[in-house]
């Protein structure tokens, strides 16, 4: 049943921000076209709807799928998305109009919005000032999100436990050879994550051989072709735990190994264990992404991604780990974020260490356990 509290309490908080900055009600959306797992987090539905709060903490849902609404969301109200002709503009007025929003009020759309669709609700809701900032309700949702509360924090613990299992199922599999290939490491892993309870993957599972570990992120995700052969393999891979995704990547490497090679295990294997002991609150992100670039150049690598990123219903989400001019978060408690060092060569393949770690009050907690695997 959903956990009409926490719900709640979670509007509540967009809410008397709506209040500070003079806004009457803001609408969350996660329809084709414009996802956002924020209508999740707020509600407890699952997607394929939109969400209008009002600034007293009022909450209208309106869902394509009625009976799965009437499940698993909890909200004030629900009205059908097929009640209003499959109207977006239509429907949000009947939001509007039943949390007592008065014409004339600052009214937020979502900050992805696309221009055409703006135009059209702004032209059919004329009696509202109609709004699609930057900065506004969505990108406060977005915030709360980055840093989990004590609910969240329960499902990653049970997220990371079911990962941890499958990394230690998945290194014994290819030790063994029941699991041969790409495609073998793909389907075992959303297989047994399923069997589980896991809802599904984070994202498409990345397995590549030694002949397509150099590239970051293998293309196509995965195939038929050998995994755990000689030279370096990469598997990355999420699972979904009541919406929430870990992320991790093995990298697995089998003699022949070439002098180069093994410096770029060692080196990933350094940069990993000093980002995670770099990591803490009150800590510049970007300053942890440094070390690892100074690190790599010494001995004249380069890292051609991001050291790391913030996960939760969404597999990036802030703080991002990494060396953007404009990056200015401080890692807090309730971050969870990945670090996941890499190196490749167009010839050698790659290597990447990946691991989800918890900005805690007084340092951080590794989650998960993944490893370079030799064989």
């Amino acid at each position: 049943m959903p956990d009409k509290e926490l719900y709640s309490r979670r509007r509540e908080k967009v809410a008397a921000s709506l209040r500070e900055r003079g806004v009457a009600a803001a609408r969350f959306e996660d329809f084709e076209g414009l996802r956002s797992p924020s209508l999740r987090y707020l509600s407890g539905h699952p997607g394929d709807a939109f969400l209008v709060v009002s600034a007293d903490a009022g909450s209208v849902l309106v869902p394509w799928d009625l009976n799965m609404a009437e499940k698993m969301a909890s909200v004030e109200a629900i009205l059908p998305y097929t009640a209003f002709g499959r109207s977006s503009a239509v429907a949000f007025r009947a939001a509007l109009e039943k949390l007592g929003v008065q014409p004339g009020s600052k009214v937020e759309m979502p900050s992805g919005t696309p221009y055409p669709s703006f135009v059209e609700h702004f032209g059919a809701l004329d009696e509202w000032d109609l709004l699609c900032p930057a900065e506004g309700a969505d990108a406060f949702v977005q915030a709360l999100r980055a840093e989990k509360d004590e609910e969240e924090l329960e499902i990653y613990a049970r997220a990371s436990a079911l990962t941890n299992r499958l990394i230690e199922a998945i290194e014994q599999g290819v030790h063994d050879a029941s699991l041969l290939t790409e495609l073998d490491l793909a389907l075992f892993i959303e297989r047994e994550a399923r069997a589980a309870g896991a809802e599904g993957m984070g994202f498409e599972t990345l397995a590549a051989g030694p002949a397509r570990s150099f590239g970051i992120h293998a293309f196509p995700a995965y195939g038929a072709g050998a995994f755990g052969g000689p030279g370096l393999s990469i598997l990355d891979f999420g699972i979904v735990v009541e919406g929430y995704t870990s992320d991790v990547t093995m990298s697995f490497a089998r003699e022949p190994l070439s002098p180069k090679q093994r410096r770029m295990i060692e080196l990933v294997e350094e940069a990993h264990r000093m980002g995670v002991e770099a990591c803490g609150p009150g800590v510049p992100a970007r300053d942890v992404a440094a070390k690892i670039d100074m690190l790599f150049a010494s001995e004249g690598f380069s890292m051609p991604h991001a050291l790391g990123h913030g996960i939760g219903l969404e597999a990036h989400e802030a703080p991002g780990i990494n060396l953007r001019e404009t990056n200015k978060a401080i890692l807090k408690p309730g971050n969870i974020v990945t670090i996941e060092p890499g190196l490749y060569d167009p010839e050698l393949g790659g290597v990447r260490l990946e691991d989800d770690v918890l900005i805690t009050a007084d340092g951080r907690l590794l989650l998960t356990s993944s490893r370079i695997v030799r064989l």
